[in-house]
């Protein structure tokens, strides 16, 4: 069955993350992708390592490089233009200007190629010429000064998700200018900056600053409006309790066998009151494993679990049927979590060598 995409030719000059993945998941949904890469060296995350596989390729590159063609084409040689210009969208995620010293910019494109969706990534904005890295970003952007233990130093998320976060959004820009091309006939410019998406995920923490003068810190697992939300140490391990209303706490004392409190009522309350709650479930947990409150609060419908490696929770997406793993030419990735009724994701080729 053909791909909710199929028959749109992608033109892939970004490297690295963000924009390798807004590609894949567009080849994902069955679009025929074309990945530029410098010739010589490639993409820049062919050399990162460790881990690498089993043949010597780099599983940060192979994470995010499937259903792709390869070519490698110095930005100046007539075969870039040629295949900018016979794209239906291209991506790029260069310092800004880069693309127009090689006369692959937007307007260069444009007036030969009306119908183009041209999508950038920038660290900062097409004004400013600062490089954009996830790790930076996450620091300017805010997001490691609310991430952490309240008393240890300002830390960043375990993978790059400020990259994650504007390859989503520069999907969703392409996929909206695509489906605007379809009334008026013609392509448009899609730019999405790492900053902008970071700040756009921020939120409810966002929303704090911009809507009550709050200042939110660092509170370790805990969450700054919701209670009991964060992690209790049992007799052997940490369980994680994600109480999102009223009923469920009710449960959770039910469950626990502990007495009705009217400190604890409302979440409102409870987010008061968190201190003396905290105390009160630390000690109900710490009397058993955390395998056994686990199964008890889960059977008692409490939101609650534990805190699993990769692997593990992997493992957890296969037993619950979703089919989290897929393989092509021995290459295994992490599955989309998109699902289509009619025109179904499709995995055709697995990340390609260098040209």
């Amino acid at each position: 069955m053909a791909g909710a995409l199929s028959g749109l030719l992608v033109a892939d000059f970004s490297r690295v993350l963000a924009g390798p993945l807004a590609t894949m998941t567009l080849g994902d949904l069955g679009a025929d992708v074309v990945k530029v890469e410098r010739p010589g060296t490639g993409d820049e995350t062919r050399s990162w390592g460790p881990p690498w596989s089993l043949d010597g390729t780099s599983t940060y590159y192979l994470s995010v490089n499937r259903n792709k063609r390869g070519v490698a084409l110095d930005l100046a040689s007539p075969a870039a233009r040629s295949l900018a210009l016979g794209a239906d969208v291209l991506v790029e995620n260069f310092a800004p200007g880069t693309m127009e010293r090689f006369g692959l910019g937007y307007e260069d494109l444009r007036a030969a190629n009306p119908r183009l969706v041209y999508a950038s990534i920038t660290g900062f904005g097409r004004s400013s010429p600062s490089p954009g890295y996830d790790f930076l970003v996450q620091a300017l952007g805010g997001l490691m000064s609310i991430t952490g233990s309240p008393d240890g130093p300002p830390t960043k998320a375990g993978v790059a998700l400020v990259d994650v976060l504007a390859g989503q959004q520069l999907t969703t820009g392409i996929l909206a200018a695509l489906y605007a091309r379809e009334r008026s006939g013609r392509g448009q410019r899609v730019e999405v900056s790492l900053l902008g998406s970071l700040l756009a995920a921020l939120v409810n923490q966002a929303s704090a600053v911009l809507n009550s003068d709050v200042v939110p810190g660092r509170m370790g697992n805990r969450h700054p409006s919701i209670a009991p939300y964060e992690t209790y140490p049992a007799a052997d391990g940490d369980v994680v309790l994600a109480v999102g209303n009223d009923a469920q706490f009710a449960r959770l004392l039910a469950a626990l066998g502990l007495p009705s409190d009217p400190r604890f009522t409302t979440n409102r309350d409870r987010v008061q009151h968190r201190e003396a709650l905290g105390e009160l479930l630390s000690t109900a947990f710490g009397t058993a494993p955390a395998a056994h409150w686990v199964d008890l609060l889960t059977t008692a419908g409490v939101p609650c679990g534990s805190v699993n490696t990769v692997a593990e929770a992997i493992a957890l997406a296969e037993r619950l049927g979703l089919t989290p793993v897929v393989e092509l030419a021995g290459r295994r990735s992490v599955a989309s979590p998109i699902t289509l009724s009619e025109t179904p994701i499709s995995y055709r080729l697995p990340p390609p060598a260098l040209d």
